[in-house]
This record gives C-alpha cells, structure tokens and sequence, in this order.
C-alpha cells in the first residue's frame, strides 16, 4: 500500500483481491499469521466448512478486502458465481489496553524498528499479554457475519479469514487497524513515546546489597504459585490436511489419530498428578511397546488404524478385538491375563489353592482343572486365571475361544460367580 493510499483514510483500507494461493503452500508464513488461522480453526464448529472456505481462499473468489477498526468485510463468491457479502469482527482495544500496549513498544527501540521493517517481535506479544493486553485474536474472537445464514463460521467467512492471514504477512499493520488505530496514528504516537521515554529523567544505578544480606534472605523466598487447574478436556491437536499430496508412505489419517491420542493421554496423566494422594502412590511401570499399542487400538475408532496397529504387533484382527476386550477389563494387567501363559512357583501355588478351599463351603466348590496358572471348571465353558499380580480374572468359552468375561477379584469365587456365561 502506498502513501497515498494511507492518507486517504487513516481509519479504513481496502486491498485488491489477492490472485489465486498457489497450492501446496500454506495461507501464513509468519508467526502471526499462523496465530490467526489458529484462532479460525479452533473456534469453528464444523471443521469441514473451514476446509471449504480454504479452498474457496486458494482459488480466488474473495474479493477485496476491507478493513476497519473491529471489522473486515469482503465479497466471496461460491463456485456458481453467487456473491455473499461477508463480515468477521474483531474487538477494539480500549484506550487502556492501547496505554499498555504502546508503553510496552515505546520502551524497546527494537520494538519499533521491527514494527515499522513489517514485523511482530513474538516477545511484545508476550509482554502485552502478560500486560493483559491480548494483541492476537484467541479462540471465539473472531465473530462471523454473512449473508448466506450460517451463525457459526461458513465457508465465506473462513475464505475471508485464510485470505487476511496473508495480507496480515505482508502488514501487520493490519492487525493494529483491525484493533483500532491506524498505521499513521501509531507511528506518530510511538515516536512521541520513544522520544518522551528518553529525555525521563534516569533512576541511579542500583548499587545491589551486600552478599551476605542477600545470603541471610534465602530462606525467605515467596511461596510456589498454585497448580495451574485442570482443562475441561484435551486440546485439539491441529489438522494435517493442507491440500499438499503427503508422502507414499504416510499415512496422514494415523498421524492425527496418534497426535489425538497423545493429547488425551497427557491430559490424563495431567489429571492424576493433580488428584489428591498422587505423591503418595507407587509410579505405573511404564508399558510395553505391545501393552501401548492394545491401549492405541482401544482409542481408533478407523478400521484401517486399528488393522495397522495389530499388524505391527503381530497379532491378527481378531486376536487384537480380544486384547482390546481384556484391556478395557483391567488394562495392563488384564491384557497379560489373555495373553500370559505362566506357571505359578510354589508358594504362589499354595496360596492359590488356599485361596481357592476359602473361596466355597464344604460341598459347595466346583471341580476345577489346572493348567499353570488357569483353572477350567469340569463340565462349563468357565475358566479363572490368576495374574502375576495375585487377583483372579474371569473367562468363558466361546466358538472355541476363550473370552474375558470381566474385571478381576481377589476372591476366586467372586471372580467365577461374576462370569455372565456361568
């Protein structure tokens, strides 16, 4: 944009329609841009309109582009050429929130170079939110209106949105506008600033204090702050669908699926640490690299993820459905109940069969088979096996397999009574 045009309106520019995006390239290159599309993509409901409004941005069918304090505007055409008049607002800054935000800028000489070189220091985005002073749009900040009667995010204003981040690489003034003042104005005032800033009038130099006060102060420290609370649920890993062919061998669908699972999985752990009494109990071993993909596959809901998963362990498509099944019975360890076939020694032995002579009244025991660690019961399609780790898991039979038929007890003969098939 030329100076002319910047005269003509301080408080409002409009920029020609961009050409067509070339493909396989993202919308944003800088920090910035990529923070706004971040601020789309999460806040949209439905993810499949903000893929339509990326391919409507890459072939050119938004217009030019308004842009005012608290708002763009632009025309998107739909493929059959209809014309939607479409709005995305954005919130102004208070003349508090422009207070913090220019004394912030006016303090670092860096700051105002790199502004006016076209850039966005990431740390005077840190410093003014830490100011409370949000210079990015987070999740729900950017409100879409278009004529075309969606209330969430449409494939017209989304097409708006990917069509901004790149005029927002090009300037970031544009993100100044759009919270209220205009390239000019603020120039103007951050070079009042910085002058001002200068001629202050400088404190003396803090001479420090003697090392042995500041040594005698050490056991004064503040007090830790709070644990950060807990997020309602696990973040929203980001999509990989970038219109780019991937690579022969990449598989894009298990790729987001593992990056899901590793969100829920941290988000997990995250709520135990948190959880009363988590100091006091025993670290879970770490699981098998076997044991992990069981947990994966219990997670996929894609047939052809988990297919892959059970491939990769050896294990045929049935074989996994069982370990699934014995892992949401009691995880790790019910997992090598179905799959660990151990002979107990013999003081494990006896307290089994101790266990087993407790578990019924005189009469009352069915006859059971042993073979290592499992006991078939005579004339049923029932079985208990004991783990490793002293409970007893419950199986049945079932076309010529035998099934997990539920949690495990430390009572033989709650174990056997809970099977369904009994």
């Amino acid at each position: 944009m030329n100076t002319r045009d910047r005269d003509r309106d301080p408080y409002e520019k409009t920029f020609p329609a961009l050409p067509p995006a070339p493909g396989g390239r993202g919308f944003a290159r800088t920090w910035w841009g990529h923070a706004w599309l971040r601020a789309l993509e999460d806040s949209a409901l439905d993810g499949t309109q903000v893929k339509q409004g990326r391919r409507y941005a890459r072939s050119g069918a938004v217009g030019a582009v308004s842009v005012r304090p608290g708002g763009l505007t632009a025309v998107v055409r739909d493929p059959d050429g209809t014309a939607h008049r479409t709005d995305v607002l954005v919130q102004e800054f208070t003349q508090a929130h422009w207070d913090r935000l220019l004394g912030l800028a006016a303090a670092e000489a860096g700051y105002i170079a790199a502004l006016l070189d076209r850039e966005v220091p990431p740390k005077l985005a840190e410093d003014a939110a830490a100011a409370g002073v949000e210079l990015l749009p987070g999740i729900g900040d950017l409100d879409p209106r278009c004529d075309c009667g969606e209330w969430d995010h449409c494939p017209h204003t989304a097409a708006l949105c990917y069509q901004v981040a790149r005029l927002l690489d090009q300037d970031p003034f544009v993100l100044l506008l759009l919270r209220g003042r205009g390239e000019r104005e603020l120039v103007d005032e951050l070079e009042e600033r910085s002058i001002a800033e200068a001629q202050a009038p400088q404190a003396p130099a803090d001479e420090g204090i003697p090392a042995a006060e500041a040594f005698a102060a050490g056991s004064l420290r503040p007090a830790l702050p709070p644990l950060p609370g807990l997020p309602q649920a696990p973040g929203q890993p980001p999509t990989l669908d970038t219109e780019t062919e991937p690579e022969p061998d990449l598989d894009v669908d298990a790729v987001e699926f593992l990056a899901q699972a590793a969100a829920a999985e941290a988000h997990r752990r995250l709520a135990e640490a948190l959880a009363p009494g988590h100091a006091d109990r025993a670290p879970a071993a770490p699981l098998t690299l076997s044991e992990d993909a069981v947990r994966l596959t219990a997670e996929a809901g894609d047939f052809r993820v988990r297919s892959r998963l059970a491939a990769a362990t050896g294990r045929s498509r049935a074989d996994m459905e069982l370990a699934v099944r014995a892992w949401g019975f009691g995880a790790a360890p019910g997992l090598a109940a179905l799959e660990d076939d151990w002979t107990p020694d013999r003081s494990t032995l006896a307290r089994a069969r101790a266990a087993l002579v407790e578990a019924w009244a005189d009469g009352e025991a069915p006859v059971l088979r042993r073979v290592r660690a499992r006991w078939t019961e005579a004339g049923t399609g029932r079985q208990l096996r004991l783990g490793r780790e002293g409970r007893w898991w419950p199986y049945h039979r079932e076309a010529g397999r035998w099934i997990p038929s539920g949690p495990c007890a430390p009572d033989p003969g709650a174990a056997l009574e809970a099977d369904p098939a009994g």
